[in-house]
C-alpha cells in the first residue's frame, strides 16, 4: 500500500513537470505578448480604474487605457487601489503569485471537502495539479490577462463549504457578488434548499457592498445601479468567439451580433433549471463540493457575456474526478473517472491557434495572435456545434452525469426504507 501511494505521488510530481513543459510548448513563455506572463492586460484596466476615482476621473466614463471601459460593480475599487500604487511590473507579479497560491487554496479546498485528510503526500498532488490546472484555458487565461475569477471562487468555495451553523456563512459569497454579479445565483441555490441563514448572508454581504460603495463612491455608484449595469455590451460583443455563454452560443452558432433574446431566455431558463436540480440532488446526496461547481459552472451558462476565464470551475470539477479515480473500489469506477478527467483534460485545454499577419490588441500591433482555446478551432466543420461552444457541453454533460448517478442512487435509498418500514409495520 505504501509502494502504491509513493508510486501515485511520484507520477502525480512527474505530471507537474510535464505540465511546465507542455505550456512552453503551447505558447513558449519569452514570447512577447503571448507569453503566459507577458500581458495582464485586465489588471492593468483594474489599476487604471483605480487611478481614475484617486485622480477623481469618473469610473464609468473614463476610456482606461485609452479604449477600454471599466465594467465591474464600484466597490470593486476598494479592491484594486492597492495595486494602482504599484508599479505594473510589480503587480504583475504580486498578482500573479496570487492567482497560484489561490489555485493551490482551491485544490487542497475542495479535496478537503471530499474527506481527504491535506497530508505532505497530497500537497505534492495539490502542487502538481495547480501545473496541470494552468494548462487549462480558462485558468491559463486567467493568469494571462490578469483576471479576478479564481479568487471569487476561492472566496465562495471557502465561504459555502463551512458549516450552515457560521454566524457569517454566505457573507463571503455577497461580497464577491459586490465584485461581480454572477455570485447572486447562489442566492437562488440556498433558498431552494431553505438555507435561510446562509442566503439572508449573501444579500446582506451583497448589499454591504453597495452601501459601501455609495459612501466612498455615491457618483459613479449611482451611475452604475441606474444605467450602466444594464448595458451587457459594455463586456463584449455577443458574437465574440470567446463568448462563452449561450447567448454567446447562438450568436456564434447563427453568426448575428443581435441572438434572439427570446430563445436565449428560454434557454437559460432551461440551462438554470438544470444545474440548480443537479446541484440541489448532489447537495442532498452530501456532495457539496460537486453541488457549489455545478452551481458556479450555472453561472457561466446563463450569463449574458461569459469569457473562456469565467469557467474556472472546471479546476474543482477536475480535482472531483481525480478523487474518485484515486479512491475508486473498482476497476470500472476507476477507469470511468480517469477517462473522464482526462476528457475534461482535453476539451478545455489552451490548444493554440495562430494567425499570420500584424494584429492589433488594444492600440499595439504585434506581428501575429496566438490565442488558446478549443473555441478557436473550426477546422471540422460537423464538429463546429461542440468546438464553438464546449463549455456549456462541459456544463450538460456535469449536471446530466450527476443526475443520472445519484438520482438513482437516492431512490433506491428510499425503497430500502420503505421496504425496512413495511418489513417494521408487519
Amino acid at each position: 500500500m505504501i509502494a502504491r501511494r509513493t508510486l501515485i505521488v511520484a507520477g502525480f510530481g512527474a505530471l507537474g513537470v510535464l505540465a511546465v513543459y507542455v505550456q512552453h510548448l503551447i505558447i513558449g513563455y519569452d514570447v512577447p505578448f503571448w507569453g503566459l506572463f507577458d500581458n495582464q492586460l485586465d489588471l492593468d484596466v483594474y489599476r487604471a480604474g483605480a487611478r481614475t476615482v484617486l485622480d477623481g476621473g469618473r469610473l464609468y466614463d473614463a476610456k482606461l487605457l485609452g479604449q477600454m471601459d471599466y465594467t465591474y460593480a464600484p466597490v470593486s475599487v476598494v479592491v484594486f487601489t492597492p495595486f494602482a500604487w504599484m508599479s505594473f511590473l510589480a503587480a504583475r507579479i504580486v498578482w500573479t503569485a496570487a492567482i497560484f497560491v489561490a489555485l493551490y487554496f482551491v485544490i487542497t479546498l475542495s479535496f478537503r471537502a471530499l474527506g481527504r485528510p491535506i497530508t505532505p503526500r497530497l500537497r505534492v498532488i495539490a502542487v502538481s495539479l495547480v501545473l496541470v490546472a494552468a494548462l487549462l484555458e480558462p485558468v491559463r487565461s486567467t493568469i494571462w490577462f490578469g483576471q479576478v475569477n479564481i479568487f471569487l471562487m476561492a472566496v465562495i468555495l471557502w465561504d459555502l463549504l463551512r458549516a450552515d451553523r457560521s454566524r457569517l456563512h454566505g457573507i463571503g459569497t455577497g461580497i464577491a457578488a459586490g465584485v461581480k454579479l454572477t455570485p447572486l445565483i447562489f442566492v437562488l441555490y440556498l433558498l431552494v434548499q431553505r438555507r435561510w441563514r446562509a442566503a439572508i448572508g449573501v444579500i446582506a454581504g451583497f448589499v454591504g457592498t453597495i452601501v459601501a460603495a455609495f459612501v466612498v463612491l455615491p457618483g459613479d455608484s449611482w451611475q452604475y445601479w441606474t444605467g450602466t449595469f444594464f448595458d451587457s455590451n459594455r463586456v463584449g460583443v455577443p458574437d465574440t468567439v470567446g463568448n462563452q455563454s449561450i447567448r454567446g452560443a447562438l450568436a456564434n452558432y447563427f453568426r448575428t451580433d443581435s441572438p434572439s433574446t427570446g430563445a436565449w431566455l428560454v434557454l437559460a431558463l432551461l440551462a438554470m433549471g438544470l444545474g440548480l436540480w443537479a446541484a440541489v440532488v448532489a447537495h442532498r446526496h452530501g456532495q457539496e463540493l460537486l453541488a457549489l461547481t455545478l452551481v458556479g459552472m450555472t453561472s457561466c451558462a446563463v450569463s449574458p457575456m461569459s469569457w473562456g476565464h469565467h469557467w474556472v470551475w472546471v479546476v474543482p470539477l477536475g480535482v472531483i474526478l481525480v478523487h474518485h479515480a484515486l479512491a475508486a473500489r473498482t476497476r470500472l469506477i476507476a477507469i470511468a473517472a480517469t477517462t473522464a478527467a482526462v476528457a475534461l483534460l482535453l476539451v478545455t485545454f489552451a490548444w493554440r491557434t495562430v494567425i499570420d499577419g500584424p494584429m492589433t490588441f488594444v492600440g499595439e500591433t504585434h506581428p501575429d495572435a496566438r490565442y488558446t482555446g478549443l473555441f478557436f478551432k473550426h477546422g471540422i466543420e460537423w464538429l463546429r456545434w461542440f468546438t464553438l461552444d464546449p463549455y456549456n457541453w462541459v456544463f450538460v454533460a456535469a449536471a446530466v452525469t450527476t443526475l443520472v448517478i445519484l438520482v438513482p442512487a437516492r431512490m433506491s435509498v428510499f425503497d430500502s426504507r420503505a421496504l425496512a418500514e413495511d418489513g417494521y409495520h408487519s
